[in-house]
């Protein structure tokens, strides 16, 4: 991770030296980045939406062939393969999202190493001096910048964000309530996300469903022995549950990271996710459009 976080920091440190901000350099910086990344968010949701349409008719198979799982494996994968949808799709964009967020969270914690490219002798001297006067950090570079960028022009950083110092860690610093606004905004984006990504990830015909099953539940007073398909569909539910119930981990998880990170951190997170929110809402609207083509051609 750090020899991305390191090719990471030349960019960002090209881009603080046009803006003379860290702040803004970031936001460019995670700007940049959503558009590298744009052609595999755009193949991503392709394939989210592939995946939605064929679910029904995974569905049938599964109760079809539930004896036989052999068969099964061999059906699921036929299927995959005429709707040309990779099962490990998501796997794959899962890994360089973990590899991208390690490598920004070095970036961000070490931006006198990784931006700056700080002599490490430098940085371990004046580590060494905070250590032996008291004030020891969990992110010791960003103590030096606050204590000795005054006195060394190397180890300056201009982290001044519209009153807001990103190099402040939010749990250190609880008694300044303004810590708190990045960390919380990135919050309900996260959420927000989330739950655009699970509506997207449904078809109409799913939607239209979910809508009978709540209402075929409500005339039920009693447990009824129901067929093979409505155990099928209330197991795959069951897993659809579980998914959700994970994925909304992930912005509880969250919310701890920004709190013991420094904001610079939340600010990269949160242009992100409004980035994402943005790029989300138009390529659904492109593909859906194209869907309703097909449909009526």
């Amino acid at each position: 991770m750090g020899f991305i976080a390191n090719l990471f920091g030349y960019v960002l440190n090209f881009l603080y030296n046009w803006v003379h901000n860290y702040g803004w350099a970031m936001i460019l910086f995670s700007v940049l980045l959503q558009l590298i990344l744009l052609p595999l968010s755009i193949k991503q949701q392709k394939s989210m939406k592939k995946s939605a349409k064929i679910q029904k008719e995974m569905s049938k198979l599964q109760v079809k062939y539930k004896n036989n799982p052999e068969l099964l494996n061999q059906e699921v994968m036929g299927l995959y393969k005429k709707e040309k949808v990779s099962p490990f799709s998501g796997c794959l964009s899962s890994i360089i999202q973990l590899i991208l967020f390690l490598s920004v969270f070095y970036l961000v914690s070490r931006p006198l190493t990784y931006m700056l490219k700080v002599d490490p002798t430098v940085i371990q001297n004046y580590e060494q001096e905070l250590t032996e006067s008291g004030e020891s950090s969990s992110y010791p570079e960003m103590k030096i910048i606050e204590e000795k960028a005054a006195e060394d022009e190397s180890v300056y950083i201009n982290m001044d964000f519209l009153g807001l110092d990103l190099s402040k860690v939010p749990m250190q610093n609880l008694s300044d309530i303004k810590v708190l606004v990045i960390p919380i905004i990135y919050v309900i984006t996260t959420f927000v996300n989330m739950r655009l990504i699970s509506n997207m990830n449904k078809t109409k015909e799913q939607r239209e469903k979910e809508k009978e099953d709540k209402k075929r539940k409500k005339q039920k007073n009693a447990l009824t022995d129901g067929s093979q398909e409505d155990s099928m569909e209330e197991q795959l539910e069951s897993m659809q549950q579980m998914t959700n119930s994970m994925n909304y981990m992930m912005p509880i998880m969250s919310i701890a990271i920004a709190l013991i990170a420094p904001l610079g951190l939340s600010l990269y997170w949160l242009v992100k996710n409004i980035l994402q929110l943005g790029e989300r809402l138009l390529l659904g609207k492109v593909l859906k459009d194209k869907d309703e083509v097909k449909d009526n051609g």
